[in-house]
């Protein structure tokens, strides 16, 4: 299932890699090629993986690293035929082949994500999350006050937010401002969610009357919701309202209105103290920009305009 689309506004980044990368990944192949006995376990299991001993002792003795995602945000993540499949997914599956590893994916509600991370019940969060100063911090979004530990981030790709409508149905909305007094649908806990909260507050202040917000424990029951003619608009990020406007009702549902807003990078979330995780994912990371198998992944999904074109540890604002 092939999604083909393209950020809107925004300007085609080159897709060849630095040639520091290239001599990078060179080098990591050749040292990391050698006879890898897991002396850790005390076995025999050799792991040829060039990046392998980049890796935590314990995610090396259990191979696999476990992944908290909402599993439930197509293109990003989702299920058919009851396979985990999508543009998560498959950089995964690039990344643990040069980490030796496999990535188990566990779904969960994106508003527990990183809760489930720092109870250790995942390893990492791979679930489309927008890298930012918030969480990073550990910072509550609404009162501004800490609320938690925050996370690193590995950042992998860029989205915007949209706004999407029943198609035929915009009554003249583009722009955030023209929702003011109006109903929108969301997914909790997402940067949607936040950008409409904000954006309410404007309307208010404004004397324009407030957003009314209702949100849901996935998008694919916001897309519902808007369809039944609960609200007169939805929100997401790009890729996932571009792609619920081509796939819904043979893309006779929806129709994406104005230009996304609030780019921002998606980031692999990790705990704060597991930087050794952290560092050898982004060494994965830059290794499969530079061989293309990070290219071919997003060429797979046609989100080419939300390619990075280097590995960055907190790149959000």
């Amino acid at each position: 299932m092939t999604a083909s689309f393209t950020r809107r506004g925004a300007t085609t980044k080159s897709r060849m890699a630095p040639v520091g990368a290239i001599a990078v990944a060179g080098a990591l192949l050749l040292t990391g090629c050698g006879d890898q006995t897991d002396k850790a376990t005390g076995g025999s299991t050799t792991n040829t993986a060039p990046l392998f001993r980049q890796l935590p002792k314990e995610i090396q003795s259990a191979g696999v690293i476990k992944v908290g995602s909402d599993i439930n945000y197509p293109p990003v993540e989702f299920k058919k035929n009851g396979k985990v499949m999508g543009i998560d997914p498959d950089l995964a599956d690039a990344l643990g082949k040069v980490l030796g590893v496999k990535f188990e994916f566990n779904n969960g509600t994106f508003d527990t994500l990183l809760s489930g991370l720092r109870s250790k019940r995942y390893d990492i969060a791979m679930s489309a999350m927008t890298d930012n100063k918030g969480r990073q911090e550990g910072v509550d979004p609404e009162t501004g006050k800490k609320a938690g530990e925050g996370v690193d981030f590995v950042d992998y790709f860029t989205a915007g937010v949209s706004i999407y409508t029943k198609k035929g149905d915009t009554k003249g909305m583009k722009t955030w401002d023209d929702l003011c007094g109006k109903k929108i649908v969301v997914q909790r806990g997402t940067v949607s969610h936040d950008l409409a909260k904000t954006e309410s507050k404007k309307c208010v202040k404004h004397k324009k009357g407030k957003i009314s917000v209702e949100a849901f424990g996935n998008d694919t029951e916001a897309q519902t919701r808007l369809r039944g003619g609960g609200a007169v608009a939805g929100s997401s990020d790009f890729p996932v309202a571009a792609y619920a406007v081509k796939t819904s009702g043979g893309g006779k549902d929806f129709q994406l209105v104005g230009e996304q807003v609030e780019a921002a990078p998606y980031g692999i979330a990790v705990a704060k103290k597991n930087t050794q995780l952290r560092d050898a994912l982004k060494q994965a990371l830059a290794l499969i920009i530079a061989n293309g198998e990070y290219d071919k992944v997003i060429a797979k999904w046609g989100v080419q305009d939300g390619a990075v074109t280097k590995a960055v540890i907190n790149g959000g604002k």
